[in-house]
């Protein structure tokens, strides 16, 4: 691409010289006979550029847009396998907008400024030689007049550097701010906040429109500067050409030649500015994608993990023994650990019940068991391997996890359940939806491939939820966790995807985060969580008896009237149900 690119300049160059033969030869001479070879080699050398140029288009079209995907896709892959915690971190709009904008500017720099960089080069050096070779001082003269272009070229980077960045990320901000409304707009309407967010989205746009203001006026002042550059070479070229033809230094076809070349000089130092300009913001764009490549995942295989043998099927007998030993952990800066010295044992197929005031934890430990993050002490082991030694392909296979904050795509119910196994049959989907109660699945308008719009908006909250709980059904996981995975039902769904539960959970093992005294009915077992530690383990009435802490949560969540709005699967979609912990 860059040689046919090359070789076009250079045949265009060539025509100013074959300029200058005709007019000091053949019509110097009176030679019809010498124009037509000149003219054939002047069509020869246009067909020649045009063909290449067409060919460098082709070829620079799939470089470019292939090195865009190759990015893009391993931008993506690089964000999958990052911890949950640099999600969590980081803005989605400015991780969204380095996967598009930025990317998107890269592909234009290297589609169009990097050619135009190096065959601009290409050209002024090339035609600055051929001036010097036709009259030494007068080409001289005429490329020290583009000698002020070099130093505006190194003011204008420096300055246009720190706006690009700041655009772009001004940019990632805004576009934050657009997605958080765009999702949190049945809040903003309810709360009749629309002025004061309309106002808050114009200060941040405002910004960006600054920015954008004092890009334009950088470049408008640096294109006008780079513009007086050409103007004054021709008129050197035609002041001092004259007299060099006066003086029999240089032939009036010369002369044509020098003006002709100088002129082909235009091109290339005006777009010098949109060049660098273009530049400086792939630069500031690569930039920013390296602020996530450069990130190192903190959650990985180890060398144990890859060299460690396959684990027993889930359906192996005795498979899913899941130990906590003496487990600690704690967010990065914060000032005390979240869990320190927790010990719990889940035998194979058993049901453990987590219970605990709101901010002990039992959310954090269940995330721990599918590294979604690590422990900072102590182990946990599954089958008596820690959890660490595992790949991690192999542990989160054989462990599936419902949140009460139900997390569903944008795609059809069908889809969305098949993340469990996306090898499943059709009468396994349909299994898990009905073990999940999702009978609401029937009454929508395309049954089970009907789309349920952007997380799932389209479904009221508890129907997410058991959508959501289908899903980890549908794995058949060793051990399964459930965080409060009911929270948004109705007492009457509820009792009945807990009787669905218990037929489900005979062979796995599960650890699920209860509130109400009917989702413990699933356990086996009761274990409380208080400051960090497990401080009791029993059954529902052993706790009720002997441990206040215990008998106080559950009193106060069964004093809760039940008489709130019920979420029955049948209600419209659009409508969530109120969530209640």
């Amino acid at each position: 691409m860059i040689i046919a690119a090359v070789i076009a300049v250079t045949g265009e160059i060539a025509i100013p010289l074959l300029t200058k033969s005709v007019i000091d030869t053949a019509i110097k001479h009176g030679s019809v006979r010498q124009l037509v070879p000149l003219a054939i080699a002047a069509m020869a050398l246009g067909a020649m550029q045009a063909g290449l140029n067409f060919y460098r288009r082709w070829v620079q079209a799939g470089a470019v847009t292939g090195m865009e995907r190759a990015i893009r896709d391993d931008l993506y892959h690089h964000l999958q396998v990052l911890h949950a915690g640099f999600h969590d971190q980081w803005q989605s709009g400015q991780l969204l907008s380095r996967a598009t904008t930025d990317l998107s500017t890269i592909r234009r720099f290297a589609g169009f400024g990097i050619v135009f960089l190096i065959t601009n080069a290409w050209t002024f050096l090339v035609i600055v030689a051929v001036l010097i070779h036709l009259n030494w001082w007068l080409g001289l003269l005429t490329g020290c007049v583009f000698a002020p272009v070099s130093y505006l070229c190194l003011r204008f980077e420096k300055k246009y550097g720190v706006l690009s960045r700041r655009a772009q990320d001004q940019q990632g901000d805004l576009a934050t701010y657009v997605e958080e409304a765009a999702g949190g707009i049945r809040v903003l309407k309810s709360l009749g906040r629309q002025r004061e967010a309309t106002a808050q989205h114009s200060a941040q746009s405002q910004q960006v429109y600054q920015t954008q203001i004092a890009k334009a006026g950088l470049r408008g002042a640096f294109w006008a500067s780079l513009d007086v550059a050409p103007n004054a070479a021709i008129g050197v070229v035609l002041l001092f050409g004259a007299l060099a033809v006066s003086w029999h230094q240089l032939t009036i076809g010369g002369l044509v030649a020098f003006v002709t070349m100088t002129l082909l000089l235009i091109w290339p130092i005006e777009a010098t500015g949109f060049i660098i300009a273009t530049g400086q913001e792939a630069a500031t764009a690569a930039q920013r994608i390296y602020e996530i490549l450069d990130t190192e995942p903190e959650i990985t295989d180890t060398p144990a993990a890859l060299q460690r043998p396959a684990l027993p099927a889930a359906s192996q007998a005795g498979a899913g023994h899941l130990v906590f030993d003496d487990v600690v952990f704690r967010y990065p800066g914060a000032p005390e650990p979240v869990l320190r010295g927790l010990n719990l044992e889940l035998k194979p197929g058993e049901t453990v019940a987590l219970v605990g005031a709101t901010g002990s934890g039992k959310s954090t430990l269940l995330q721990l068991v599918p590294r979604l993050a690590d422990v900072t002490g102590g182990s946990i082991t599954l089958d008596g391997v820690d959890i660490r030694d595992l790949p991690l392909a192999a542990l989160r296979a054989r462990v599936a996890c419902a949140f009460e904050d139900a997390t569903l795509f944008s795609a059809s119910v069908r889809e969305n359940v098949s993340y469990g196994g996306p090898e499943a049959s059709e009468e396994a989907i349909m299994a898990a939806l009905a073990a999940a109660q999702a009978d609401f699945v029937a009454d929508l308008p395309w049954g089970a491939d009907t789309r349920i719009g952007e997380q799932g908006m389209a479904l009221s909250g508890g129907q997410r939820q058991r959508v959501a709980l289908a899903r980890a059904i549908l794995a058949s996981p060793q051990v399964l966790l459930l965080d409060d995975p009911l929270s948004a039902l109705d007492v009457h769904t509820e009792a009945k995807v807990t009787a669905a539960l218990a037929d489900v959970l005979g062979e796995t093992t599960a650890l699920v985060v209860a509130h109400r005294p009917s989702t413990v009915q699933l356990a086996d077992r009761v274990a409380l969580l208080s400051g960090g530690v497990i401080v009791a383990v029993g059954s529902h009435k052993e706790l009720l008896a002997t441990e206040p802490r215990y008998r106080h949560l559950m009193s106060a969540d069964a004093e809760l009237p039940d008489g709130g709005p019920h979420d029955n699967g049948l209600a419209e979609p659009g409508l969530a149900s109120g969530a209640r912990r």
